[in-house]
């Protein structure tokens, strides 16, 4: 059986709006996080993401009624993430109506959380988020004890980064995720904070290195601008799903389209 990439929305949130920004900044305004999960249901995304961006940071709980009139109206798989810090947070979030969580911050500070919540809920549950940066060095003994590649003349790695990307952690991302999966999580969310709303493309190489090294789905995100990039991502990158937001948002490119760009170039979706 071939099993079928996925296309998701991502509907970053703050305080109840949906906003997109470039690299983690200078946000504008999207739309109604209700009204825009509801009109993508419709278009036939397979499923959708909810990130209440400034939870964290804020050291604020998640938007409780806002998750709940969302899966109201929304009858796909539906993750919702940011300011989840313990077990009662993520039975209240699935209780509202969330069929997954997706953990980022709390998940850094106390990994203890994702194995916790696999137990309780099941590891289909729990979705590890992750953020990470390039950083380049000039030779491998400069960045001992990373997972590095040569791009070009130089190496790189992926550093970690929390609080909705204000906060480098100096954690190897793809250490990181070795170790979410094994604590058991089920799904990694992989954010190229150096391509996120450049509409440049997925950063390929990490994508691939997890999708090679990981034993879970791998959803990339971060530079969707084009369909191209997101058939990139599934045959170059290996990704299992391709999250998108600018192209969606700002009606560039409807899920329709970009899923029959899919099968067009070999690409199975559920069309």
């Amino acid at each position: 059986m071939v099993l079928t990439k996925r296309i998701i929305p991502c509907l970053d949130v703050t305080e109840g709006r949906v906003v997109k920004g470039t690299k983690f900044l200078n946000l504008r305004d999207a739309g109604d996080a209700v009204e825009l999960g509801a009109f993508y249901d419709e278009q036939g995304a397979d499923e959708l993401v909810f990130l209440d961006i400034t939870a964290s940071s804020s050291k604020r709980k998640i938007l409780i009624d806002l998750v709940e009139r969302t899966g109201d109206e929304v009858f796909i798989p539906f993750t919702v993430g940011g300011g989840l810090r313990t077990v009662e947070d993520i039975k209240e979030i699935l209780r509202a109506g969330a069929d997954k969580i997706s953990l980022n911050t709390a998940a850094v500070k106390n990994p203890d959380l994702i194995s916790e919540g696999a137990k309780i809920f099941g590891s289909q549950c729990i979705v590890t988020a992750i953020d990470a940066k390039r950083v380049f060095v000039n030779s491998p003994e400069e960045a001992q004890n990373k997972t590095k590649i040569k791009i070009g003349n130089r190496y790189c790695w992926w550093q970690v980064y929390i609080h909705g990307g204000r906060t480098p952690t100096g954690m190897d991302a793809i250490q990181w995720g070795t170790k979410a999966t094994e604590l058991g999580s089920g799904e990694i969310l992989l954010t190229s904070m150096d391509m996120d709303g450049v509409k440049q493309g997925y950063d390929l190489e990490l994508t691939r290195e997890f999708s090679e090294r990981l034993g879970v789905p791998i959803i990339a995100s971060g530079g969707a601008g084009n369909p191209q990039h997101i058939i990139d991502a599934f045959k170059i990158g290996k990704a299992d799903a391709a999250l998108a937001a600018s192209i969606f948002h700002f009606n560039e490119y409807p899920i329709k389209f970009v899923k029959n760009e899919c099968a067009k170039n070999g690409v199975p979706t559920r069309l």
